[in-house]
């Protein structure tokens, strides 16, 4: 009886081990998602008003910073226009009449990415629901 305590108390030491290991970075991960979205905001700008060269250049630094944190287990919450809302997934940060029936209680747009690290939500999509 006493042994099978001492593998269970040595099976959640581990368990709590990798858990820490995987989510050690949480902070820092949570810290870069502004520099993801300031660089998604200059992506747009820069595609409406600056000229094709700047354009490709802060595409490539962007591609390389999301890749590195994707690596890391980063990961962004895939969100589309007419999906169902999910609490687990997303703050509805507003709620508009529904420019379709169809529409009616579903996501009518997407404010903000929201991201997982691993498994857990880091930052809940911001999106706008239709009434």
């Amino acid at each position: 009886l006493a042994r099978g305590r001492l593998v269970c108390s040595i099976r959640n030491e581990r368990k709590e081990k990798n858990e820490f290991y995987l989510y050690a970075s949480k902070d820092l991960m949570t810290s870069m998602l502004g520099i993801l979205d300031d660089f998604e905001r200059a992506l747009k700008e820069i595609a409406k008003n600056g000229n094709e060269s700047d354009l490709k250049g802060v595409e490539l630094i962007y591609q390389k910073f999301r890749n590195k944190l994707i690596e890391k287990g980063l990961k962004p919450i895939d969100v589309n226009v007419g999906d169902d809302f999910n609490v687990d997934f997303h703050e509805a940060i507003t709620q508009i009449p529904s420019p379709t029936p169809e529409l009616k209680g579903k996501i009518v747009d997407v404010i903000e990415t929201g991201y997982q690290l691993h498994d857990k939500v880091i930052r809940f999509a911001k999106v706008v629901t239709g009434k």
